[in-house]
C-alpha cells in the first residue's frame, strides 16, 4: 500500500456471470466534452468500460476530500492510459440498514454526477446496496467485484474507507487483498480545513446550522438544490415577492432561514434571488418548502426545473404579528441578500 501516489498494476482476471454486474444507464458531458457515462446494476460492463482506475466510496457531497480522491485517480488514470472511475452504492448503506431513519443526502444522483462529471472522470459505476451485497466478505467484494466484474486496473480510496460485511475491510486489508488480486491500492491522505478533517458528516452539521459558508468552503463549490418549480398559495406576490417554489426532499437538514442564493432557471441563465427555507409561520406552519424569490426579474417559472445554489446565511425563521412587519423584513432580507451577492470571493459554482 502507499499514500498519495502508486504505479497501477495491469486489470485482473476475465468478466464472470453473476449477482454484481453493471450496465450503461444514462451519458453526460464532462466540462472538456467527452462523455460520463453512469453503469448501473444489470447486464455487463462494455469492454470499453473495464480496465478502470477507480475510486471507493459513497462520495456524498463530492467535497474536498473526495476531490482529492478523483484526482488521484485521473493522474494514474492518465499515466496508465486508463479510463478513471468511481465505485459507489445506491442506496447508501446506512440507509440500508435503518430504512425508517431519514437521511440528509447532500449530493442526490443527478447532483453527484454533474459534479463528477465536471471534475473529468470517465465513469461512475453504481452497485445497488441489498441484502447480498451487505453478506458479501471483504475478500469477495475485491475479488468478485471489484476484479472480475468491474475489471479494476487499481484503487484509490480515502483513509476512513470501510467495506464488506460488517464493514470488516479496512484499508489496509484492501490493500493486501488488491495486491493478492494483482492490483496496486493508494491511500489518499485526508483533507484538513479550519481545524479538522473534511467529512460529508461534517458539512451536514454545518448546513444544520445554516452555516453555508463553511459547508461551502469544505464542499469546494457552493451546495445547491435541484428541483421542479411547484404551484404554492401565491402570498409572494401579494406581499410583492412572488416566489419561486421547489419542494426539498424530506431529509433535507438545511436550517430553516433566509439564504441568499443564486438560481439557475435556464442553461446559462443565472439569477441573484433571496430564498426562505422553512414552515411559513407567520402564515401555515405547513411542510417545510424552499420559496425563492428572484431578485429584478419577473416571469413564469411554473413546472421548470431549477437549480438553487446557496451564498450567504442571513436569519433564522420567525413568525411575525403582522403581514406589514414581515415585508418590512424581507425588504432588509433582500437588501442583504444583494450586498452578499456582491462579493466576488468564494468557492466556485457548479449550477448552470
Amino acid at each position: 500500500m502507499t499514500r498519495g501516489r502508486a504505479l497501477f498494476k495491469g486489470t485482473a482476471g476475465a468478466d464472470r456471470a453473476g449477482g454484481y454486474v453493471l450496465v450503461w444507464m444514462s451519458s453526460n458531458l464532462r466540462a472538456d466534452g467527452a462523455s460520463f457515462r453512469v453503469l448501473r446494476d444489470a447486464g455487463s460492463v462494455p469492454e470499453d468500460a473495464r480496465g478502470a482506475i477507480v475510486a471507493l466510496g459513497n462520495f456524498d457531497g463530492v467535497h474536498l476530500g473526495h476531490q482529492r480522491l478523483v484526482a488521484t485517480v485521473r493522474e494514474a488514470a492518465a499515466r496508465s492510459g486508463r479510463p478513471s472511475a468511481i465505485l459507489t452504492f445506491d442506496p447508501h448503506p446506512a440507509a440500508f440498514f435503518a430504512p425508517e431513519q431519514t437521511r440528509f443526502r447532500l449530493t442526490p444522483d443527478g447532483a453527484k454526477f454533474k459534479i463528477l462529471a465536471a471534475l473529468g472522470l470517465d465513469l461512475a459505476y453504481v452497485l445497488r446496496f441489498d441484502s447480498a451485497l451487505a453478506r458479501t466478505s471483504a475478500a469477495e467484494f475485491v475479488s468478485a467485484i471489484v476484479g472480475r466484474r468491474l475489471g479494476a486496473a487499481g484503487l484509490v480510496v480515502g483513509p476512513d474507507f470501510h467495506f464488506g460485511r460488517g464493514r470488516e475491510g479496512t484499508p489496509e486489508m484492501l490493500a493486501h487483498l488488491a495486491e493478492r488480486e494483482g492490483l496496486a491500492c493508494t491511500v489518499a491522505e485526508p483533507v484538513q480545513m479550519d481545524g479538522a478533517q473534511i467529512s460529508s458528516s461534517r458539512i451536514r452539521s454545518a448546513l444544520a446550522e445554516g452555516d453555508a459558508a463553511a459547508a461551502n468552503r469544505w464542499l469546494g463549490y457552493r451546495w445547491f438544490v435541484e428541483g421542479e418549480v411547484v404551484h404554492g398559495a401565491k402570498r409572494g406576490r401579494d406581499l410583492g415577492y412572488p416566489t419561486a417554489n421547489v419542494a426539498l426532499d424530506p431529509g433535507c437538514g438545511l436550517r430553516h432561514g433566509i439564504y441568499a442564493v443564486r438560481v439557475a432557471i435556464a442553461p446559462g441563465e443565472i439569477r441573484d434571488g433571496v430564498a426562505s427555507f422553512g414552515r411559513r409561520p407567520t402564515f401555515d406552519d405547513g411542510a417545510p418548502l424552499l420559496e425563492i424569490n428572484l431578485l429584478d426579474f419577473s416571469g413564469d417559472l411554473y413546472d421548470r426545473r431549477i437549480e438553487c445554489e446557496f451564498v450567504a446565511w442571513i436569519r433564522g425563521e420567525e413568525r411575525f404579528e403582522s403581514v406589514d412587519a414581515l415585508i418590512v423584513r424581507m425588504d432588509g432580507d433582500a437588501a442583504e441578500a444583494r450586498a452578499a451577492l456582491r462579493e466576488p470571493a468564494g468557492p466556485v459554482s457548479r449550477i448552470g
